[in-house]
């Protein structure tokens, strides 16, 4: 029996510590500017936005005081503190649970209102020059071109979506070779593109700024995801150590008296 609480000491010490380290990559993401890193950040910048941040801000250094009084508790063995650091760290857990909540439904609508900004800002020739800017930059990075696709321009392609194909057709009159699609050759370009005018980037921008803009909400989903299995295993070591002396079972002697009764007591421990 001392063997297996030893190895619950020694587990709860770890998951706790692993609870540290959760407070403190919490810390890093919400304190670290994700959504201004990202391609194209800027082209639509209402959609880069900060949910789930104060979450991370506010919970981050909570679980790390709390981790620290878990540690305390179940490396020194004292009880009253590990039901305390099991009490606080469960309402840290559903608080977290009920603010938390609103990130998944965000993260539906992601591509939804995406989608919609998407016809917001097309023909892209009109739209305002920031907007061009941050595309010309994704679609020179990423080799694509529009955003749902290349006609999003109209005729007015600009040089970051002609492409070279990677080999000469074999059939001149294809419409599309690999990474390339062939479009006509009245389309404005560059002296140095000229001789590859017919070619544009078939790849469509869209889905990858999607990704780009979803990033950041499912990095935040996947941490508290994380925090939330370690807190719920921290509670439950926590408790089986608190709360030793109402699930151990007492040693007990058995004596028999004059009458051949036998009488069941605990066995005198040594104080």
């Amino acid at each position: 029996m001392a063997g297996c609480r030893s190895y619950l000491r020694g587990l709860a010490v770890c998951v706790t510590v692993l609870l540290l380290v959760s407070g403190v990559v919490m810390i890093g993401v919400g304190f670290s500017p994700i959504d201004g890193n990202t391609p194209a950040a800027e082209l639509f910048d209402q959609l880069s936005s900060s949910d789930g941040l104060l979450v991370l801000q506010v919970f981050g250094p909570l679980t790390v005081i709390l981790s620290v009084l878990g540690i305390c508790g179940a490396s020194l063995d004292l009880k009253p503190l590990l039901l305390v650091f099991s009490t606080l760290i469960f309402v840290e857990f559903v608080a977290l649970m009920v603010v938390a909540s609103p990130l998944v439904q965000v993260q539906a609508q992601m591509d939804g209102a995406v989608d919609e900004l998407f016809l917001n800002v097309t023909p892209l020739h009109r739209a305002d020059r920031d907007v061009q800017s941050e595309l010309n930059k994704l679609q020179s990075s990423d080799s694509c071109c529009g955003l749902r696709s290349f006609e999003d321009w109209d005729d007015q392609l600009p040089a970051s979506c002609f492409c070279t194909p990677p080999v000469p057709p074999a059939d001149p009159e294809s419409s599309s070779e690999g990474p390339c699609v062939k479009v006509g050759g009245d389309l404005p370009a560059p002296a140095s593109q000229r001789l590859e005018t017919s070619w544009v980037h078939s790849k469509p921008c869209g889905p990858i700024l999607k990704s780009y803009l979803g990033f950041p909400i499912k990095l935040r989903i996947g941490i508290i995801s994380a925090f939330a299995t370690i807190t719920v295993a921290a509670i439950a070591l926590c408790l089986v150590l608190g709360l030793e002396e109402y699930w151990k079972t007492p040693p007990v002697e058995t004596t028999v008296d004059d009458f051949n009764r036998v009488k069941y007591q605990p066995k005198p421990t040594l104080t």
